[in-house]
C-alpha cells in the first residue's frame, strides 16, 4: 500500500515540476533527441548494441521474487551517476573494472545533459550511454527487461526507490558505491524510514565515504552489516592533465605575474573575486563557472567591475587593452583541471555563497594552496581530511576569503608550503575505488 501512494504521490509531483523540467532543457540543450529514453524507448542503434551482449552464466531464465519469469542476465554492468562529480567517479570505477577484466561492458545512465557530456568521456565503443528512465514501475520494467543487467552499480545519493526495487525484485546485485547523505539529507532520510529502509535493504553493498555516512545510513534503515566505510572515491579520481596544461598555458601567454583562479564559481562568488583583485598588485583573475550556460552573466559583470572579458570560447587570446585590466573567461567544457595546474592560488566555487561546494581535491592535488568558503558539506569527509593534514584553508566569509588570498599572493614561500601538503594529503588516501571494485567483482562472479 505504501509503494502504491508513493508512486501516486511521485507522478502528481512530476506533473508540477515537468514545465520547470522542459525549460531546463530547452534552455540546456542536449537531451530533446533522447526523450524516448526517458520512457524506456531507445534508439535502433542503441538496441542493436543492447541485444549484441551475449546472456551470462548458463542462460538460463530465473524467477523474480513474485515468481514471474525473468530472462537470463546479459553482459551489461548498469552503472549510474548525474553530476560531474559523480560521473568521474564512475569513471574512474569502469576504468579499473576494464582494468581487471578487459570484457566488461557498461550501460552508463545519467540524467542531466551536463552529466550526459561528461559521461560520453568515459564510454567506450562497446558501452552504451542513455538516459535513465523516469521512476515509475512500467518505465523501469521496460529498461530492466530491455538492458537485463547482472549487476547495478549506483554513485553517491542516487536512490531511486522503484528502479531500486524492482531491480532486487529480478535478483539484480545491486551496489551504492562512494555513499553520501547530506545535511540536509539526513532528517529526510529519518523521517521517511519507513521507505527508505525496503530500499537500503535492496542493496548487496554499500561503501560509505565516512562513519557519519554509515552511520546515517544505518538511522535510515540501511542493514548495518552491508554497509562499509572505505573513504572518499575522488581522492582516486583526480589527474593531472599535462596537456591540457601546457595548452592552456599558451591561452594565458599574456598574462602578467600571477594567477587567481576562481574554479566553479556560483553567482555572487564571481563578484566577491573581481572586487578583491582589484586590490591586488601583479595578479590576473581567471574565472570557470560552475554552468557554461551562465557566462554570458558572468561576463557582464567582469565588464561591469572595469575589466576586460578574454573569453576562452570565442577563442580569445590576447588582451586588446591593458593586459592588467583583464579577466579570463574559461567557460569551456573539460578544462578545470587543466586551469587548476596552471594556477597560483585557488578559490573552490559554491563554497562561499551556496551550499554544497565543488571538488577541492583536483586543486590541492596539482599542489595548489587552495581556499574555500565555509559551505563543503557535500565533501565533508575529504575536508576533514584535508583540515586534519593542514592542507587547505577554509574561510568564513569574503573578508576573510579576501586576506587569505592576499597574504598567499605575499607569502610565495607558504604558498608553496600549503601545495605541497595538499599534494601529499591527496596521494596519501588513494587507492578506495580499487578495493570497491574488487569486492563488487567478487559479489558478481
Amino acid at each position: 500500500m505504501k509503494w502504491t501512494l508513493y508512486n501516486l504521490f511521485f507522478g502528481i509531483v512530476w506533473i508540477f515540476l515537468l514545465p520547470g523540467f522542459l525549460v531546463r532543457m530547452i534552455r540546456r540543450g542536449g537531451y530533446a533527441a533522447r526523450m524516448g529514453d526517458r520512457f524506456a524507448l531507445y534508439p535502433d542503434d542503441v538496441m542493436a548494441k543492447l541485444r549484441s551482449a551475449q546472456t551470462v552464466g548458463h542462460g538460463e531464465a530465473k524467477q523474480d521474487s513474485s515468481g514471474h519469469e525473468v530472462p537470463p542476465a546479459s553482459e551489461w554492468v548498469w552503472i549510474h551517476a548525474v553530476s560531474v562529480g559523480e560521473v568521474q567517479v564512475a569513471g574512474q570505477l569502469m576504468r579499473e573494472w576494464r582494468m581487471a577484466d578487459p570484457d566488461v561492458r557498461f550501460c552508463f545512465s545519467t540524467t542531466s545533459s551536463t552529466g550526459w557530456k561528461m559521461a560520453e568521456r568515459e564510454v567506450t565503443d562497446k558501452d552504451v550511454l542513455i538516459y535513465n528512465p523516469l521512476d515509475f514501475p512500467n518505465f523501469v520494467k521496460s529498461a530492466l527487461g530491455t538492458i537485463r543487467p547482472r549487476a547495478i552499480v549506483l554513485t553517491e545519493s542516487e536512490i531511486w526507490p522503484v528502479f531500486i526495487r524492482a531491480a532486487a525484485k529480478r535478483g539484480i546485485p545491486l551496489f551504492l558505491v562512494n555513499a553520501r547523505v547530506s545535511d540536509r539529507s539526513a532528517p529526510r532520510y529519518r523521517f521517511a524510514k519507513f521507505l527508505f529502509k525496503d530500499v537500503f535493504s535492496c542493496f548487496s553493498r554499500i561503501f560509505a565515504q565516512s562513519d557519519l555516512d554509515r552511520a546515517r545510513l544505518v538511522e535510515a534503515g540501511a542493514p548495518e552489516d552491508i554497509v562499509t566505510v572505505t573513504g572518499s572515491f575522488k581522492f582516486d579520481v583526480a589527474r593531472r592533465n599535462e596537456a591540457k596544461e601546457r595548452e592552456l598555458k599558451g591561452w594565458l601567454s599574456d598574462v602578467k605575474g600571477r594567477i587567481l583562479l576562481g574554479g566553479s564559481t556560483w553567482p555572487g562568488e564571481d563578484e566577491i573575486l573581481l572586487k578583491i583583485v582589484k586590490s591586488l598588485d601583479d595578479a590576473t583573475l581567471v574565472i570557470a563557472p560552475r554552468h557554461f550556460e551562465k557566462a554570458d552573466a558572468v561576463e557582464a559583470n567582469i565588464r561591469a567591475a572595469g575589466f576586460e572579458c578574454i573569453r576562452r570560447s570565442r577563442g580569445e587570446h590576447s588582451p586588446k587593452g591593458d593586459a592588467a585590466k583583464a579577466v579570463y573567461l574559461a567557460d569551456t567544457t573539460g578544462e578545470l583541471m587543466g586551469l587548476y595546474g596552471v594556477s597560483d592560488v585557488v578559490f573552490v566555487g559554491k563554497s562561499l555563497c551556496e551550499h554544497g561546494s565543488q571538488n577541492m581535491i583536483e586543486p590541492c592535488l596539482c599542489g595548489k594552496p587552495t581556499i574555500v568558503g565555509p559551505f563543503t558539506e557535500n565533501f565533508r569527509p575529504v575536508m576533514s581530511d584535508l583540515l586534519e593534514g593542514v592542507a587547505i584553508i577554509q574561510v568564513a566569509d569574503e573578508a576573510e576569503l579576501a586576506s587569505e588570498i592576499r597574504r598567499l599572493f605575499n607569502d610565495p614561500a607558504d604558498a608553496a608550503k600549503l601545495g605541497a601538503r595538499a599534494t601529499t594529503a591527496v596521494l596519501r588516501r588513494q587507492g578506495v575505488v580499487k578495493k570497491c571494485v574488487s569486492e563488487i567483482m567478487e559479489s558478481v562472479s
